[in-house]
């Protein structure tokens, strides 16, 4: 069975022998995989009323564990954002009444952001349908197969600068 990418790969074989087309098959299937899992995921979060960067900053919130409250430093460091964009979504947030601002009282330089009850129980509810829809979305792939491909990413993700917070190689 081939795909969109196989196609491409074999106009430019047929139009360029002289290169060896196979890294554009890998890049252009995680392009494309990307873009295809990113509709998805916007249709299961416009039926709660919530955009893709919305789930971003109410997951980090949630996930980060009580008091479910970071700097905006840190909300910028997770999202791979500019500090003027997550002020703008950080703005939105409490508009809907889904998060807090408050200077740190420790520290008037920095803004502490904080997931309000609204935003956890809408996060609580949104996170159970997600991951159902992602189980679904990788359902033809093997167990197995889906930990070896999150094995593989992962790999390719660190060679490219890719590190956990806090992680010595990401200062």
């Amino acid at each position: 069975m081939e795909d969109n990418v196989d196609w491409r790969l074999n106009q430019w074989r047929t139009e360029r022998p002289d290169i060896d087309p196979s890294p554009m098959g890998v890049v252009a299937r995680i392009q494309r995989a990307c873009r295809l899992l990113e509709h998805e995921l916007r249709d299961n979060f416009a039926r709660h009323g919530l955009q893709l960067w919305e789930f971003d900053v109410l997951g980090t919130l949630r996930r980060s564990g009580p008091p479910y409250r970071l700097t905006a430093g840190q909300l910028v460091e997770s999202a791979m954002v500019t500090s003027g964009a997550i002020t703008n979504r950080i703005d939105r947030l409490v508009a809907r009444e889904l998060v807090t601002r408050e200077v740190d009282p420790h520290n008037r330089r920095s803004v502490l952001i904080t997931l309000t009850e609204r935003g956890r129980e809408l996060i609580d509810t949104v996170v159970v349908d997600h991951v159902e829809l992602e189980a679904k979305l990788l359902g033809t792939l093997e167990t197995t197969d889906q930990e070896r491909l999150a094995d593989l990413l992962r790999e390719l993700l660190t060679s490219l600068g890719d590190h956990a917070p806090g992680n010595p190689l990401n200062p």
